[in-house]
């Protein structure tokens, strides 16, 4: 699943309830730590976002490129549109 918010890297970083939001809006702003932990700082869950967002763009993109370059392959080989849909679901 595409990281969408803060929260979704929070919850990588350690096991367990280790944060929250008192019942508030989930920003940053109201991001509450309960452990022992350092409460990361907003600059690097933003940075860390944007990095996982942009692995995991990239890698559905790298997925449909792959799916298309294996379909013009199977078509060069004589393969119908029908019969690579039906064999690979592509």
């Amino acid at each position: 699943m595409r990281p969408e918010n803060i929260e979704n890297i929070l919850v990588t970083l350690h096991d367990g309830p280790w944060f929250g939001f008192d019942n508030k809006e989930h920003v940053y702003e109201n991001l509450v730590i309960y452990s022992a932990d350092d409460k990361p700082t907003q600059a690097w869950l933003e940075t860390e976002l944007a990095s996982q967002q942009a692995a995991w763009d990239a890698a559905v993109a790298d997925e449909v490129a792959s799916k298309a370059s294996a379909k013009s392959k199977l078509a060069a080989l004589g393969l119908s549109e029908n019969e690579i849909s039906a064999a690979f679901g592509i």
